[in-house]
């Protein structure tokens, strides 16, 4: 495991004072492990962490039986037990109010879907791990093509996992423009709009449209409909910044830690940072380890304005370190 880039033990000066900046730091975390891309296996970086000490965990596991180059490829049959056996150490480190964001989605072999999804989804379950939701990444501008017994993949499952029925959530930072409908449904009412009028069907189900009067915004659903990544050349399977940053928004507070363990080009540490959160950054390919650091580092040239204490107080270093030692008292 070798740290790449540390952005940690931020100093400003006060008078003639220095001082770490720590009113953000996770307490279950040492400053000296967070803000950094670790180069290796995160079944064997992630040992390294203490329990109980990440808010977030979004990433999107290297797709089964491909890339040789990256995890060796893994073939669907023992896709299942490759990832159980990191899921289980993304549990322990996982704080009991966190999430775990799972981007998936099954692969094609011998024109049928494999069940490594479903059989993830189960082991999991056993390892203690609670299914709360899936949400849908509906993408928009999805690769045209044409396959004799089924249509193109224009969608993937973010599949939500808890430990605890109890998580902190935040469903006011992701609330979206009530729409145009509102108006013109709104605008007139008639006598069953404004009062608990209940389903024909005898559903017992019910609604009060008047109270929808004077709302700006509504909750969303749980179908996220974001373009991919097009401008990203340096690694083929790159989900865009609105996806983690969605996430992000929805599950953590400011100052919060947020983990991707297969860490690709970067973009949950670079929505992290947007955001101003924390990151731990996993990633076994050299390669992208180094396009990492110089995205970040473009990233800080163009920030914008009201970003700009966010990449002022994360100093790069683009120089590797020895591997990285963990000091836990």
């Amino acid at each position: 495991m070798r740290n790449i880039l540390n952005l940690s033990k931020v100093k400003k000066t006060k008078g003639n004072k220095n001082f770490l900046i720590a009113e953000t730091i996770t307490p279950y975390v040492s400053l000296d492990f967070i803000n950094k891309v670790y180069e290796g296996d995160c079944l064997d970086v992630c040992k390294k962490f203490p329990e109980d000490s990440i808010d977030l965990i979004v990433t999107s596991p290297p797709y089964a039986d491909a890339r040789e180059w990256h995890y060796g490829g893994i073939h669907p049959n023992k896709f299942a037990d490759w990832l159980l056996e990191r899921t289980k150490e993304f549990y322990r480190i996982l704080k009991p109010t966190g999430t775990f964001i799972l981007n998936i989605k099954e692969k094609v072999i011998n024109g049928e879907r494999h069940t490594y999804v479903i059989e993830t989804i189960l082991g999991m379950r056993k390892q203690g791990w609670l299914w709360t939701e899936e949400f849908i990444w509906h993408k928009k501008n999805c690769y045209p093509g044409k396959w004799p017994n089924r249509f193109r993949d224009a969608w993937e499952r973010c599949l939500q996992f808890n430990k605890n029925k109890k998580f902190k959530m935040f469903q006011e930072e992701v609330m979206v423009p009530m729409g145009g409908w509102a108006e013109k449904r709104l605008k007139s009412l008639g006598k069953n709009d404004v009062i608990r009028f209940e389903s024909r069907t005898n559903s017992k189900y019910g609604k009060n449209i008047s109270n929808w009067l004077g709302r700006e915004m509504a909750y969303p659903t749980n179908v996220l409909h974001l373009s991919t990544e097009c401008s990203n050349k340096n690694h083929s399977a790159v989900f865009p910044v609105a996806l983690p940053e969605w996430f992000i928004k929805l599950f953590t507070g400011k100052g919060d830690l947020v983990l991707d363990p297969f860490a690709g080009s970067g973009t949950t540490g670079v929505a992290a940072l947007l955001l101003d959160r924390n990151y731990i950054l996993i990633e076994n390919n050299p390669e992208f380890c180094k396009y990492i650091i110089e995205r970040i580092q473009n990233e800080g040239r163009n920030k914008k304005p009201d970003q700009e204490r966010i990449f002022r107080n994360s100093k790069i270093s683009a120089q590797c370190a020895k591997e990285a030692k963990h000091q836990q008292s």
